[in-house]
């Protein structure tokens, strides 16, 4: 108990510490930084409890690390998802790393952002804080400097929501699998079949049909529930079997969605490297043979791994082209070259894919 409290305090922002008790952000941070590892399958709720400290001590065991705190060092080891702490730095698109986290984090309870929480300050993330800074009169430039972060202090001295809320804070796409029902979407969102129904014009009646899209509230402790599946597995057997880096799969699913296997972007990419339903379409047609690959979360990861494997050959194996060509399409690279936005995400895959 001794040490759960140090790990607490070495994270601590200033908040009273009737807050700090339940929750802290810092610890969200580390909690992302140890799934991506594979070791925290737990909620992200920021609550330094005995599966955080389980989670730091096998890390500091299998990196021979002093069993404890998660000090600089174990920080370091986690690799660019251990550093820097939140309000060490001015955060602007395209950075990565523990803060970026702990920002996401801190918006998602805030019930701005549904996104995955990666540690990449993408659009997605930008805009969630766009979102925010309107709330608290800020100039919304998605950027947090001085004002932004000592406004966020300020508000509330702990700026979250420590109890995350069942509360839709918009819409999103989802797919229709096969073995999906209107009752079951409904729970799986956290919602109403009536809900539902009223969001797309159906009638409750009426059966739904595969591949059909549906919108659908999106909840705000979606991203922060437990995992209920060992995704780093699931990717590395499918990178085995189709011989592709494991670890360059693991940072691109990183990346993509923080190893979370419910988020439905909003152009319908789905699955834990969020592929389009365009793109699983060409490689059930193409690249599979013409056999259809169950809609799964082993199934979406083969999907990814063999359209991962198609653009590596396809640039005879250079992997920023390849990943370049996964974030803005191969036809365009080839034609146009890796696009200025593109370049911070090839970076970043590449640049944690040597932690992971």
């Amino acid at each position: 108990m001794r040490r759960l409290g140090v790990i607490v305090a070495a994270f601590a922002l200033a908040a009273p510490a009737t807050a700090l008790a339940k929750s802290n952000p810092q610890i969200a941070g580390l909690q992302v930084a140890l799934r991506a590892h594979g070791l925290y399958l737990a909620p992200i709720d920021g609550v330094a409890g005995p599966r955080t400290a389980a989670a730091v001590h096998a890390f500091q065991r299998k990196h021979h690390l002093p069993v404890g705190v998660a000090d600089l060092r174990t920080r370091s080891a986690l690799g660019p998802l251990g550093r820097p702490l939140f309000g060490t730095r001015t955060l602007r698109r395209g950075d990565f790393g523990w803060d970026v986290s702990v920002l996401q984090f801190l918006l998602t309870r805030r019930g701005v952002y549904d996104g995955a929480l990666d540690g990449y300050m993408g659009p997605e993330t930008s805009a969630a804080l766009r979102r925010y800074q309107r709330v608290l009169h800020l100039r919304a430039d998605a950027v947090v400097g001085p004002r932004t972060l000592s406004a966020i202090v300020r508000r509330e001295r702990v700026p979250v929501r420590t109890q995350p809320s069942r509360t839709s804070v918009g819409t999103g796409i989802y797919i229709v699998r096969q073995g999906d029902s209107l009752t079951a979407i409904a729970n799986a969102h956290g919602t109403t079949i009536v809900r539902i129904a009223s969001l797309n014009k159906l009638d409750p009646a009426k059966p739904i049909v595969i591949g059909q899209k549906l919108r659908v509230p999106l909840s705000t402790a979606r991203t922060l529930r437990a995992q209920s599946v060992n995704v780093r597995s699931i990717l590395d057997s499918w990178s085995s079997r189709l011989g592709v880096d494991p670890h360059l799969v693991r940072a691109l699913a990183w990346m993509e969605s923080g190893y979370q296997t419910s988020i439905v972007s909003k152009a319908g990419a789905v699955g834990v490297l969020q592929t389009l339903p365009s793109t699983r379409a060409y490689v059930e047609t193409v690249l599979a043979g013409g056999s259809m690959i169950p809609r799964t979360v082993d199934g979406d990861v083969r999907v990814g791994v063999l359209f991962l494997k198609h653009l590596l050959d396809a640039f005879k194996g250079d992997e920023s082209l390849a990943l370049a060509g996964w974030y803005q399409g191969e036809r365009a690279v080839r034609e146009h070259g890796m696009y200025k936005e593109t370049k911070p995400f090839v970076a970043n895959v590449l640049a944690l894919r040597s932690r992971m």
